[in-house]
């Protein structure tokens, strides 16, 4: 695993006006070396993209295809990131005033020693704040 991959960042990939070459450089590493996601990423990705659909940015076959596009890659989900939910990360939330869910990804690159690549600004403070090395 070459890095820590966030829902924002993932999804940039698949629509135009959010991807930028930089994001487009992460889903090339993806590609090479894998990342790795807390389980939640699963979640968000797929809520992301039915919200797309129900306000008709999307079609369901391109939400489909995007899925299956999304699992072909080597993306691990994190086994432990749960076990960390109600301590470190919820402090991690409090101390940085982000989201339980945008700390796991943070909690996740701190334990891993990876850098983490998203596109939240929240996530991009608290992650530059712990000298956690950011991508995207």
């Amino acid at each position: 695993m070459s890095l820590v991959l966030d829902a924002s960042l993932t999804l940039s990939w698949y629509f135009a006006e959010e991807t930028t070459p930089a994001a487009e450089a992460v889903l090339e590493r993806v590609s090479e070396t894998g990342a790795v996601a807390p389980g939640l990423w699963r979640l968000e990705v797929a809520n992301a993209f039915q919200s797309a659909l129900r306000r008709g940015r999307i079609s369901p076959d391109y939400r489909d295809a995007c899925l299956a596009a999304l699992g072909e890659l080597p993306i691990a989900i994190d086994p432990e990131t749960e076990a960390y939910a109600w301590g470190t990360t919820l402090r991690l939330a409090e101390r940085h005033g982000l989201t339980v869910y945008d700390a796991t990804y943070l909690d996740l690159a701190q334990r891993r020693g990876l850098p983490l690549a998203t596109l939240d600004e929240a996530l991009r403070e608290a992650a530059a704040a712990l000298d956690v090395a950011l991508l995207g």
